[in-house]
């Protein structure tokens, strides 16, 4: 009998999108904690889906052949810990990705017709700040460049919805092979300062690593465009939080939406958060904040349940791996 482990389960139902990822002949073992997972468990599990177990449980992990991680980033994973047992580590890319991209559109949406201004200000005086003609953080989208940072699946889809708006649409990814702006329609930027030169919004769709950890830095937010927006719906530290308050003190960013920071939950000894926290009149109807909640949708969450379970079946049943994260580490599969 096959066996997958959910080590820490975080929902309390029935497990149906598990057990349809899984499919017949596959035994599925839900235990709430890592802490709470038997020794046997650990050492008969034949896959792992879920949350990260700790390292410390990897030498226990005698059959195990996958871990299929219910989410897209994986940047807090060891993927050479688990490569030299033999373990293939997989992500799960295939849910969210209309999510995400309609929920940067949102936050630019919500800046750029001034949305929450025009909200928050009304809630104050109903009938003093009734202001049609006026929209601080914008102008048409249809006269305005829309740069995308990293054209993959989630960047492609907030590419064709700028399109859809009728945007001028730019994209820098110096991992995307040439001729993908053609593919789109779109064109293409050779480095990020070459982009933010000439974008009025720009959208941050790219994975967290030691390449892209502060990406936008001080010197790229130096080369922007005055009165640029920036959106972030990927990883809070691929922006250097710091630069980016500075940059919003100095006018140049004109407003931010951001639904990642680099520490989560909001770490209110950051400048640009305190400042947001605290109301500062500066920085008031700048900055929009939302929970690291751009993937979530009850579709989106029945997908990242039951496709991960599914790409775990998959490699136990047919040998079909897919999505594997480490297999420059994977030198042998169990």
């Amino acid at each position: 009998m096959i066996r997958v482990l959910w080590p820490q389960t975080r929902w309390e139902d029935d497990y149906a999108p598990e057990l349809w990822g899984l499919g017949d002949g596959i035994q599925a073992e839900f235990v709430s904690r890592f802490e709470d997972v038997t020794e046997a468990q650990w050492r008969n599990c034949d896959g792992i889906v879920g949350a990260s177990p700790p390292l410390q449980y990897l030498p226990l992990l005698d059959k195990c052949r996958i871990y299929a991680k219910a989410a897209v980033g994986y940047d807090e994973i060891d993927l050479q810990a688990w490569g030299e047992l033999g373990i293939a580590v997989c992500n799960n890319p295939n849910y969210g990705t209309r999510e995400v991209a309609d929920h940067a559109m949102a936050l630019m949406l919500t800046l750029t017709k001034s949305i929450a201004f025009h909200d928050q200000s009304l809630r104050e005086d109903p009938l003093g700040n009734w202001r049609p003609a006026l929209n601080p953080f914008g102008q048409r989208l249809a006269d305005c460049t829309f740069g995308v940072v990293g054209l993959g699946r989630i960047g492609g889809a907030a590419a064709l919805r700028a399109k859809a708006f009728d945007m001028d649409v730019v994209f820098y990814d110096p991992y995307k092979p040439n001729g993908s702006d053609l593919t789109l329609g779109i064109r293409r930027a050779d480095s990020l300062q070459e982009l933010f030169s000439q974008c009025d919004i720009v959208t941050l769709h790219i994975p967290l690593n030691d390449e892209t950890r502060n990406l936008i830095n001080a010197e790229v937010l130096a080369s922007a465009k005055k009165g640029i927006i920036i959106i972030n719906t990927a990883r809070g530290p691929v922006i250097d939080i710091d630069a980016l308050y500075d940059a919003l003190k100095a006018d140049i960013v004109l407003a931010t939406g951001l639904d990642v920071l680099p520490e989560e939950p909001a770490n209110l000894d950051r400048k640009l958060i305190k400042a947001w926290h605290d109301g500062e009149a500066w920085l008031r109807h700048r900055l929009i904040l939302t929970p690291h909640s751009a993937f979530f949708t009850p579709q989106s969450l029945h997908d990242i349940r039951g496709f991960a379970a599914r790409t775990a079946a998959r490699y136990l049943r047919d040998g079909r791996l897919e999505n594997c994260v480490n297999e420059q580490f994977l030198k042998h599969r169990r």
